[in-house]
């Protein structure tokens, strides 16, 4: 079907796992035209949930696209939906797909409610500035409590959150509480009262969001106001976050699933109409913010928001058109690259499926393949005059699980460090490092689930198996009081030697305040082209560690005095003397070892408050709060991350399997004075045999 760029519509469907999204996706795709039937998860047979691992598991592990073209009262629309996976520990794929929606629907169940990974989303969603809508699934489920659920909305995102439909004969149907800007008033009863009283409440939230709307209305009232004024006050209301649309369904039984598609082509934003995505020019403090306007005829500005590593295709980057027409067999730039790619095949993507496609208009998502230079975040371009033009960055949680691997067969080396880089590119939570100090390759992410699903990637898809071991914890090193350094490094062994000579002065920063390398040299007493050799010989130092072998953060290095010799004087010389020099005011500075705390939710029953709470403070916990909901109690703390390894199974073995828990990096802080001493200790051995 063709279409514009006014009858696109792109959601993300999100929310806490076993809320029904991949049901929901299945439902939608059925009603909309797009599948002959819809899959079921115990089937294995849905489009989303395509790879194997994501079969066995039973839950999404990757975020899915497909589209459906769909006509409603003659109006075409092209709704692009991307599934992503309600599991916390793989949150990366769900926070990629953000950036190329206008819309987050969040997924509820009418049976769990509201839960951590539902507030999560709204959350994510709210701070990107992007349009929410919320779905309550299950609605005619034997545990469903359709009234307690949007009562609990309101309570948890504010009294903005008003239902357009309402379930209605136990769940087996809704009805429409809003009218859809068509000027008539919903009449009648639903499982949660009157329907007129909650379409005053939509209308009355609508309204006032525009003063002109707002007048007339109080002048005409409602059957005097337009379709257009209705739909325009009611697009503000969601871009500025003033209405939180609340739909009921079943995706199972296909309850208000075709009602939820009519919202999406009459309510749901299109690309003309949300909040302009924040794109920059230029980098660091001289970026400025530009336009990417709609514009099928301007330049092309598309951003890469998913990379995928197809056995069949090759690397597969899949992007959001935001300005111009990507054509096929056109060319075009990766970020400031001078070297262009031919878009040999263009494509729409249904699951696994691959669509080719002639070209993708603004506002649509599409995706190349074979373009090795492609990566998340990439910006794809036709002009020069788009060098440097680049999405606002975002935010993910910062990984802090980690396992030490090494291929378990000799050889296959190589085939593990490609097959690492790959998963490496297609999650933004999934980090490889190399360990220097210990000569460990590990990996890290936001689980040990995460990690582990990760170790089963690399054996089925690469065909690379590994041995796993916990890693070191990665604490970091500082300072705690300002102090000066010397040192003079001088070497004569015959013919030309080595001399230089560094002052340098250390200060603490705050905690998250990185590094500072200041030059605060007079008179030439070092010259300008060995400074960069002595910050080379502190950066060692950062790197390395100096007290317990771990990088060093949150201080500022004053390089303000020094000697140096007309012909002995070398960069290695300024390299050894400007190390020694930070070691020296290192020693003197009250060195400390700072270990990861991170933000944990834990939720039980509640017959294992006095378990959780006494397990958690024999883990130096600082408990911050407690909650009860529907016969559950959730635990929030603060914990040493170092204390957490083993806490899955404990968990497990408290609550009967059924506990869980959830966490975020938090901050930095010192640890106590006898783990530093053990720390240090252990690093002494190392040193040594270094």
């Amino acid at each position: 079907m063709s279409y514009s760029t006014t009858s696109i519509r792109n959601a993300a469907l999100a929310g806490h796992p076993a809320a029904g999204k991949t049901t929901l996706f299945e439902a939608l795709l059925h009603a909309g035209g797009a599948i002959q039937t819809a899959g079921t998860i115990e089937r294995g047979s849905t489009i989303s949930d395509f790879d194997s691992i994501e079969k066995q598991r039973g839950h999404s592990l990757d975020a899915a696209i497909a589209s459906i073209d769909h006509v409603v009262d003659g109006q075409p629309i092209h709704l692009n939906l991307i599934d992503t996976p309600g599991y916390p520990d793989f949150r990366g794929p769900a926070l990629s797909a953000l950036a190329a929606v206008e819309t987050v629907v969040v997924v509820v169940s009418a049976e769990g409610g509201v839960e951590y990974g539902s507030r999560r989303m709204m959350e994510y969603a709210k701070a990107r500035n992007l349009c929410r809508v919320i779905v309550v699934n299950k609605i005619d489920h034997a545990d469903a409590d359709n009234a307690r659920v949007l009562d609990e909305l309101r309570t948890s995102f504010g009294p903005e959150c008003l239902p357009l439909n309402l379930p209605a004969d136990g769940g087996k149907a809704v009805v429409d509480c809003f009218g859809y800007g068509s000027n008539r008033r919903p009449e009648g009863d639903s499982d949660l009262g009157a329907v007129a009283d909650w379409h005053q409440k939509i209308i009355d939230q609508v309204v006032e969001i525009n003063e002109t709307v707002m007048e007339h209305y109080l002048d005409v009232g409602e059957e005097g106001l337009s379709g257009t004024e209705m739909h325009d006050a009611f697009e503000q209301c969601l871009r500025e976050g003033h209405l939180v649309p609340v739909l009921f369904c079943s995706a199972r039984s296909g309850v208000g699933i075709k009602e939820l598609l009519d919202v999406a082509q009459r309510l749901f934003p299109n690309p003309t109409e949300a909040n302009p995505p924040a794109f920059m020019k230029g980098r660091g403090d001289d970026a400025q913010p530009i336009d990417a306007m709609p514009d099928p005829a301007a330049h092309v500005v598309a951003d890469v928001f998913r990379i995928v590593n197809d056995p069949f295709v090759g690397k597969l980057g899949v992007f959001r058109v935001y300005q111009g027409t990507v054509r096929k067999d056109t060319q075009l730039f990766v970020d400031d690259g001078k070297k262009p790619f031919k878009v040999g095949h263009l494509f729409k993507l249904r699951g696994k499926e691959h669509i080719e496609i002639e070209q993708a208009i603004p506002g649509d998502i599409a995706a190349v393949a074979k373009v090795d230079e492609l990566h998340l975040d990439a910006v794809l371009h036709d002009s020069h005059d788009e060098d440097q033009i680049h999405l606002a960055p975002m935010e993910f949680p910062k990984p802090m699980f980690g396992l030490a691997i090494e291929a378990a067969s000799k050889g296959q080396e190589q085939k593990l460090a490609t097959a690492l880089h790959k998963l490496a590119e297609e999650d933004p939570c999934f980090h490889v490092e190399h360990e220097t100090e210990t000569n460990e390759t590990v990996v890290r992410g936001l689980s040990d689930l995460h990690l582990r699903i990760n170790l089963d990637r690399l054996k089925e898809r690469h065909g690379v198996d590994v041995h796993s071991r916990p890693p070191r914890i990665a604490y970091r090193e500082t300072v705690s009081n300002p102090a000066e350094g010397h040192h003079r490094h001088k070497k004569q062994t015959g013919g030309a030697g080595q001399f230089g000579e560094v002052f340098l002065r250390i200060e603490p920063l705050p905690r998250g305040g990185g590094f500072e390398f200041v030059d605060a040299v007079k008179g030439g007493t070092i010259p300008g082209q060995f400074l960069p050799a002595v910050e080379k010989g502190v950066r060692q130092v950062l790197h390395h560690g100096a007290v317990a072998g771990y990088p060093m953060q949150d201080v500022r290095v004053i390089v303000y005095d020094g000697k140096h010799h007309s012909v002995d004087s070398k960069e290695i010389a300024f390299v050894a003397a400007g190390k020694k020099a930070f070691l020296d005011a290192i020693g003197k500075a009250r060195p400390q070892v700072l270990e990861p705390i991170v933000d944990l939710e834990v939720n039980a029953p509640e017959q294992n408050m006095g378990d959780i709470s006494g397990g958690l403070a024999s883990k130096r916990a600082r408990i911050n709060g407690t909650d009860t909901v529907r016969n559950e109690i959730v635990v929030k703390a603060q914990v040493p991350l170092s204390e957490l390894e083993g806490y899955a199974a404990e968990l497990k073995s408290v609550t009967a399997g059924r506990g869980r828990y959830s966490l975020d990096f938090s901050h930095y802080e010192p640890v106590p004075p006898n783990v530093q001493q053990k720390l240090m200790e252990a690093y002494k051995p190392r040193q040594e045999e270094d």
